[in-house]
């Protein structure tokens, strides 16, 4: 058996479909169709049930699936070794940025990042919080930059800093006349939000947890997009929050909002780097936090020290 053979179980665990994995893996789908075949007769089990319309996997293929997983991860580490033994700012660097902090921390980042690493450049992923975790652990990226709370086995994170919320009004809003606004009085305005699964979405519904259950007042934009919601509050149909990344410059640029702070105590969020405890380029992930705090995001301050993680088993 070979990490090939390794790369179409898990291509097809994930595809269940053979044309499908066949792609994902560059190859010819008897080519892979064999493969399988080759490995299952190997191990004396069947780990892929298969039908005219689809491919199921087996209860003992999730577990040998699951162990491929891993193996591949762990081969993969290997060159990164040599690499990081030769330069470890030299060669990409896969970053995950979860959707609230992508489009306000990577312009000011990249900059940063190309005087401080001209060798190494940016693969960037921005999804939510859950599916770049599991491409973290898959090894298919190398350092997310997320929200804390996070507790995964065989994941390190380091904080980097607090961030507190804003309330977003339109120009008019009769808030506009206040120097900070109480978190509860959010339950009584038509609440702007992110779409459901997106972590930020939940913060603010603990900043206000009556808006949850206010009937009819709240509305919801299912979506991911911060800047979407800014754009609606600015027509004058409500009000939302926003980090202070996303915020703190905006009256300078536009005269249709007004922001304003949270009485105390303010909420905040608390943004980290993490990777995986065995991963080899440290050197890599320090200029990467070094330049992430050099960019400094209007609002945020940084902090010191690594959060509790659940070291890997």
């Amino acid at each position: 058996m070979t990490l090939t053979d390794l790369r179409y179980l898990v291509a097809l665990a994930r595809e269940r479909h053979f044309g499908r994995a066949a792609e994902k893996c560059h190859v010819s789908q008897p080519t892979l169709s064999v493969a399988i075949k080759k490995v299952e007769e190997e191990l004396g089990v069947q780990l892929f049930e298969r039908s005219a319309t689809e491919v199921k996997i087996t209860a003992v293929g999730q577990h040998i699936v699951n162990q491929a997983e891993k193996v591949l991860v762990e081969a993969a580490l290997i060159p990164e070794i040599a690499a990081a033994g030769k330069d470890p700012l030299s060669g990409p660097l896969k970053v995950g940025v979860i959707y609230t902090i992508g489009p306000y921390l990577l312009p000011r980042l990249i900059p940063l990042m190309r005087q401080h690493a001209p060798k190494m450049p940016l693969v960037i992923q921005e999804n939510y919080t859950t599916v770049l975790v599991e491409q973290l652990k898959k090894g298919e990226l190398d350092v997310v930059v997320l929200a804390l709370p996070l507790e995964e086995a065989g994941v390190v994170a380091q904080p980097l800093y607090d961030e507190p919320f804003r309330v977003l009004l339109p120009a008019g809003h009769e808030w506009a006349s206040e120097k900070v606004i109480d978190a509860d009085l959010l339950a009584d305005e038509q609440l702007l939000l992110l779409g459901a699964g997106n972590c930020f979405r939940d913060q603010v519904l603990e900043v206000c947890p009556q808006c949850r259950n206010v009937g009819g007042l709240q509305r919801t934009l299912e979506g991911s997009s911060l800047e979407t919601i800014r754009y609606m509050v600015a027509t004058g149909l409500g009000v939302t929050v926003l980090p202070s990344s996303a915020a703190d410059d905006l009256p300078d640029n536009n005269a249709m909002v007004a922001v304003r702070p949270f009485a105390a105590p303010e909420p905040t969020r608390r943004v980290a780097l993490a990777w995986r405890v065995t991963y080899p380029r440290s050197g890599a992930i320090d200029i990467l936090r070094r330049a992430i705090l050099e960019a400094k995001l209007p609002g945020v301050r940084p902090v010191g020290g690594r959060a509790p993680v659940e070291e890997a088993a």
